[in-house]
């Protein structure tokens, strides 16, 4: 009798455990399989499409699906993405990456929009000054640039980065996120 609840308890937990598991992988997007026979386009937009539902209303998911959809061709969508972002309550750094995409599109006004809002949030974060400081600087806006990376190096002197974002700044290197 004994053995008999075992077994019986044993193929319950089994075909239970499947079940979670199934589900859980199906629940976490299509897969590699999903994608890999696609066109890339087909597959890019399979992926974008559970990468924003598996996002949630996680605002550094949102705008990182949103920086793929902008940077990759489709600027509708990724602008209806940080839309939805920023009509909320954003964060200086949802501000900050979102100009990080629009700078890497060039285009320039919506990104030196949304840097300044991410400075007006944050008026002592450093790094922020510092990297914002670093994409006047690369954009001819020399003064500003030297200005926000002086702040930032009277309020953190000793931190490397903040240098390394000047020097390149100064000799135009790409950012080297």
């Amino acid at each position: 009798m004994k053995a008999r609840i075992a077994i019986s308890l044993a193929a319950t937990c089994l075909v239970l455990g499947t079940g979670v598991g199934w589900a859980a992988k199906t629940a976490t997007g299509p897969g590699i399989d999903a994608l890999r026979s696609l066109p890339p386009t087909e597959a890019a937009a399979k992926a974008l499409a559970a990468a924003e539902t598996l996002a949630g209303k996680g605002s550094w998911e949102l705008i990182a699906v949103a920086r793929v959809h902008y940077l990759g061709g489709d600027k509708a969508h990724g602008q209806a993405i940080f839309d939805r972002v920023t009509s909320g309550k954003p964060e200086g750094s949802d501000w900050q990456r979102i100009g990080e995409v629009y700078a890497a599109a060039g285009d320039t006004a919506k990104a030196e929009d949304c840097f300044q809002k991410a400075l007006a949030l944050n008026p002592k974060d450093d790094t922020g000054q510092a990297e914002v400081g670093t994409w006047y600087i690369r954009n001819g806006q020399r003064e500003k640039g030297e200005e926000l990376l002086g702040r930032a190096l009277a309020r953190n002197p000793d931190n490397v980065w903040h240098y390394v974002r000047a020097a390149e700044a100064y000799l135009k290197v790409p950012e080297g996120r």
